[in-house]
């Protein structure tokens, strides 16, 4: 497996959306088409010095001829953000893997709820531009920390209208924080909810959601909840080229492959995003990932190499 081709792009607009918040609009470097795309997907963006960054797009896959992204600036972050938020000019040129969903929205369900907080309500707009052009019913719950760091506060009025579809939240304290619980309780069983946030929000939406209806309950995670797997000492053999790697103490998967030149697809480094899912032919991973399903771990056909390591001496890849 290896990276999609990926397509160029130029930064037509920067926006800023809230404080601490910027929106990025890219556009064809060459006039091209732009690959389709569907609300909740993100694209990869190539940074320099070999970073590559998972971003949800905001805009609505009918909005189809521009790609939309909006960026927290995150002190402790890993160098993305940071760079997105002093970098890029207009008119700069940049290269994207083409889009990809893993927290896709369900277009013909008869109620959707959302739970979104801060940067979280990135995918959350994509999901609810295309709602509202389907004319189906949609509650939002967003918090934030205060008024001016909530991105497209404006744009949510605008979209809710009369219909009181949208809950704001301010404040950090615990006082102030949405009832999840109450929120998911209060949903008839035949709705969809969704949630993308802080590991707090996302860790009691799944808890609330417990007992809701398979293939109703939808999250997405910005951030790993585990350390990487570093320990290192098993041996990595793909299966296809027959190359074997010794992963050292320090190291995980994924960087003994690019160490060794090997072309696999990667983005978050975390364990979050799912573009470096890759299948196991044999032995047994140890996952730390926050992407894979309880049932897809324990099946443990399939692994993160970002972050997940391996409990077998030799773990035999697809690859």
């Amino acid at each position: 497996m290896s990276m999609p081709a990926p397509i160029d792009l130029r930064l037509r607009q920067i926006r800023l959306e809230a404080e601490g918040i910027a929106s990025y609009e890219f556009v064809s470097a060459n006039d091209a088409s732009l690959p389709a795309f569907s609300a909740g997907a993100h694209i990869d963006l190539h940074l320099p010095h070999g970073m590559v960054r998972s971003y949800s797009l905001v805009n609505a896959p009918s909005d189809g001829g521009r790609y939309v992204v909006a960026v927290q600036h995150d002190a402790d972050g890993q160098g993305g953000s940071a760079w997105m938020h002093s970098a890029p000019r207009v008119g700069d040129r940049l290269r994207a893997t083409p889009p990809s969903n893993d927290f896709a929205l369900v277009e013909d369900a008869p109620h959707s709820v959302f739970i979104a907080g801060g940067i979280g309500i990135t995918p959350v707009m994509s999901m609810l531009r295309r709602l509202r052009e389907l004319g189906r019913p949609w509650r939002l719950h967003y918090a934030s920390r205060s008024p001016r760091e909530t991105a497209y506060a404006d744009a949510l009025r605008a979209m809710a209208g009369d219909d009181r579809e949208v809950d704001f939240c301010f404040g950090s304290s615990r006082i102030d924080r949405l009832d999840i619980a109450a929120i998911v309780r209060n949903a008839p069983p035949e709705t969809h909810l969704y949630c993308c946030g802080p590991a707090r929000m996302i860790d009691a939406f799944i808890a609330a959601c417990a007992t809701r209806p398979a293939g109703t309950v939808h999250f997405e995670r910005f951030a790993a909840t585990s350390e990487a797997a570093t320990e290192g000492g098993y041996d990595v053999v793909l299966n296809r080229s027959g190359e074997r790697f010794a992963v050292a103490p320090g190291k995980t998967i994924l960087d003994t492959l690019l160490d060794h030149a090997v072309d696999v697809p990667y983005a978050c480094t975390a364990g979050v995003c799912g573009t470096c899912r890759t299948q196991v032919v044999s032995g047994e991973p140890d996952h730390r990932d926050d992407f894979l399903s309880p049932q897809e771990k324990q099946a443990n056909d399939s692994i993160m190499i970002c972050c997940s390591g391996a409990r077998s001496k030799t773990l035999v890849l697809d690859l």
